[in-house]
């Protein structure tokens, strides 16, 4: 008998911190790798941000605080979702977590039971599928494909519900693919939840405020007031606000379920850090002054990697409305066999060639549920992506 536990046999090691700590290991080595694995931006917090938080250590606001969120952090949640989207929540409807993955998985924990499932579409968030499953239980994932640019239509979503469904998980705009709905897109698919009333709605919004090209940023229940009642709109600090390392996201939902959530929360790790809160106050309530220099720059890196990826034969990348990934397909390059003799048969010989043999670190495509792909994140600086590009072009011109 194992003393580990069956569930956990399950699930499998974040990918993209596996390469991210791959890549790192390399480096250390002395090895010149240009990391694009991480989901991180490149910029500082803003400076109005980190008054804030020193403010709080000097004011000793670094106590515990309420397991879901201080006061004041909620009732900025609830002014954010009101001045963005039109939509009314009060403090005891917001629930307050160590980073959007911790809310996520609250929600999850809070309401499967074996046999429940959740539709989750495909390419998706590695740490989707795998929280379903640590809650006990079952992911159904949804296929989109390269000539929808990897939005889900109406069909594939009708296609897999069943009564079992109990979640519809969204990513707009979307991890790993930089996919964004329109408002007319998404009603599609809120037309369909709207036919079946047993199917609950987790938004993952966290890369809300990265939107280029004119694209406007729209949540489930903005499009679809009627879902109001069944959904979990999810957020944080993390991407917009530079803001990773401080750890917190939101959710704002039906008071039932967040205390559900506060319940979950209370037992595994209690407050987020206080300090932390404080600083993400600061970062609802104040300026957003830097959001636009931030995506001007997150377009032109945008542009460039998109350009020089195009560029190379056997390889096709679209040009994403958000986020900071693209999601280029190899499918023109399976088959073919590296300068060391190695065989690209799948997108992770791909990914692990290219980091063994051109110093570069991507996450491959099966990591996120849809291959032969491979995921770049392009916050970094630009100088980084020209040359990891570079490199990415010529191995790949070394591939017979």
């Amino acid at each position: 008998m194992s003393f580990l536990s069956e569930t956990l046999s399950r699930v499998k090691p974040s990918p993209t911190i596996a390469m991210t700590a791959k890549a790192a290991e390399l480096k250390a080595a002395g090895r010149d790798v240009i990391g694009l694995s991480a989901g991180e931006p490149d910029f500082d917090t803003p400076q109005n941000i980190k008054d804030a938080a020193v403010a709080a250590i000097a004011a000793g606001k670094t106590k515990y605080t309420a397991p879901d969120g201080i006061p004041e952090l909620k009732q900025a949640v609830c002014a954010k979702m009101k001045r963005d989207h039109g939509l009314d929540y009060t403090p005891a409807q917001v629930s307050v977590g160590t980073g959007g993955k911790q809310t996520l998985y609250n929600a999850l924990m809070a309401t499967l039971n074996e046999g429940d499932e959740v539709v989750i579409p495909a390419p998706y968030w590695v740490s989707y599928p795998d929280m379903v499953l640590l809650a006990g239980g079952t992911p159904v994932i949804a296929e989109t494909s390269l000539q929808t640019h990897f939005k889900l239509t109406a069909d594939q979503l009708e296609a897999a519900i069943t009564p079992k469904t109990k979640w519809f998980i969204f990513n707009s705009p979307s991890n790993p693919t930089g996919a964004g709905y329109s408002r007319a897109e998404l009603k599609e698919l809120t037309d369909v939840l709207m036919r079946h009333p047993h199917v609950w709605v987790m938004t993952d919004d966290m890369y809300e405020h990265l939107a280029y090209d004119g694209f406007e940023f729209c949540t489930p229940a903005e499009v679809e007031p009627a879902l109001y009642d069944r959904t979990l709109t999810c957020n944080g600090v993390s991407k917009a606000y530079a803001m990773t390392g401080w750890r917190i996201g939101y959710a704002a939902g039906p008071e039932k379920l967040i205390g559900a959530m506060r319940k979950v929360q209370s037992q595994s790790t209690s407050n987020p850090c206080s300090v932390s809160q404080w600083a993400a106050v600061e970062a609802l309530n104040g300026t957003q002054d830097f959001l636009a220099p931030n995506n001007e720059k997150f377009v032109r890196r945008r542009n460039l990697v998109v350009k020089m990826l195009n560029e190379i034969e056997g390889i096709s990348c679209p040009v994403p409305e958000g986020a900071f990934y693209v999601y280029p397909s190899i499918a023109g390059l399976i088959g073919q066999t590296t300068p060391a003799g190695k065989v690209i048969a799948t997108d992770e010989d791909f990914a692990t060639a290219l980091l063994e043999e051109a110093d570069v670190a991507v996450v491959f495509g099966a990591a996120f549920g849809l291959s032969p792909n491979f995921r770049v994140s392009y916050a970094t600086s630009d100088e980084a992506l020209e040359e990891a590009c570079r490199r990415i072009q010529n191995f790949c011109a070394s591939l017979t």
